[in-house]
């Protein structure tokens, strides 16, 4: 009879919980070195404890999404604003974060899809895993005690143009290049990766290498012009680059002559698809290969602006997971952005493949009409 240590039955009883547990998982779980771990881990087998290693098949053609999340607040001012006193608002508050509105939408839309982002152990963190969870894999979340979950504050005028807005993401500073290393199981079993660049250079620049090396597709969506700022240098291992018009210049350092010279500096840095933006204008997009084409938006009534651009670019992951065309994908990811512009929501309600169907069809017969 083999005697049980009493680090090994802390081990044994965190496997009985969770059999998937990586040994990096069970060392921070413990507060234990990964060496450590691993040898508690190798006496259990020989004692015949742990008989073997537990193994998931990744869900057949899983998105998994890495970036912010956080609480989107808006206080509309009920008449012109005076500074140095009390102003009577109107607040409202959503969830936000581009990653997260992306895995919310690709939720909705009946893809399996994984999100990885950072919280924090305040209500605010509870309350957005609560309305995530039910169409998102959010089992991977990191929480760190102490860290305040990113939000993000407007104040509207009377007339529903931005005043100021205040962010505070410092809880994604927090995030380090272990955290990607500890999951990349689940990462690399995934069929497309989609990135926003609320983390550092350094955390984008270990996903896109390991991407590239593990040839995962991975599709990057600035969060910011500003925040395009995080993206290094060199993006060989970007296989899709979605960015709006202002955030291309800002990547770039220039206007140049327009959507072509953009998407060519972008390529050139090496990304295999860039897709360019503009609102009304439409989108243009450009393959490494040279195909290119600018397709003309549709015609919708906007109501709110806000989320917009996430709703594409889920649409054209969807798309690009079904197999279909980059251009096919574009379609759709603007017909997804119609359903959002459409309402108040960030994440439209109304955003389900039924719905994306209807619209797609509706579009048809216009078009056969004219």
């Amino acid at each position: 009879m083999f005697i049980v240590k009493e680090k090994e039955r802390l081990v044994i009883d965190q496997i009985r919980r969770n059999p998937y547990v990586t040994q990096n998982e069970l060392a921070n779980e413990l507060q234990l070195s990964r060496s450590a771990v691993a040898g508690y881990i190798s006496s259990l087998i020989k004692k015949g404890i742990i008989v073997g290693r537990a193994y998931v098949l990744p869900e057949e053609g899983t998105i998994t999404c890495i970036g912010g999340a956080n609480i989107d607040r808006k206080a509309s001012l009920k008449s012109n604003f005076q500074k140095n006193t009390s102003n009577p608002v109107s607040t409202t508050q959503a969830l936000g974060g581009v990653a997260r509105n992306i895995a919310e939408s690709l939720g909705r839309l009946s893809v399996p899809v994984t999100l990885l982002t950072v919280i924090g152990d305040d209500q605010e963190g509870i309350w957005l895993l609560d309305k995530t969870t039910p169409y998102v894999d959010t089992s991977h979340v990191l929480k760190l005690p102490g860290k305040n979950t990113g939000s993000y504050t407007a104040v509207l005028d009377d007339s529903g143009d931005m005043i100021v807005a205040f962010a505070d993401m410092d809880i994604c500073e927090d995030v380090e290049v272990n955290f990607v290393r500890d999951k990349w199981s689940v990462i690399r079993s995934s069929k497309h990766v989609l990135l926003d660049t609320n983390f550092s250079t350094e955390v984008i620049e270990e996903i896109i290498r390991s991407c590239k090396e593990d040839q995962v597709p991975l599709c990057i969506a600035p969060v910011s012009a500003p925040k395009i700022k995080q993206l290094p240098e060199d993006l060989n291992g970007v296989t899709y680059l979605v960015c709006n018009y202002g955030e291309a210049i800002e990547l770039i350092g220039h206007k140049g002559d327009g959507y072509e010279q953009l998407a060519d500096g972008i390529l050139n840095k090496g990304v295999e698809n860039v897709v360019i933006t503009d609102g009304k204008n439409g989108i243009y997009y450009k393959q490494k290969q040279g195909t290119t084409n600018h397709l003309e938006a549709a015609e919708v009534h906007v109501t709110d602006a806000t989320g917009a651009g996430d709703a594409f670019v889920a649409g054209l992951l969807y798309a690009l997971n079904e197999d279909k065309t980059l251009e096919e994908a574009c379609h759709v990811g603007m017909n997804c952005s119609a359903l959002t512009l459409s309402t108040y929501e960030t994440v439209s309600s109304r955003l389900n493949v039924t719905n994306l169907v209807k619209r797609k069809m509706n579009l048809v017969e216009e078009l056969e009409i004219l």
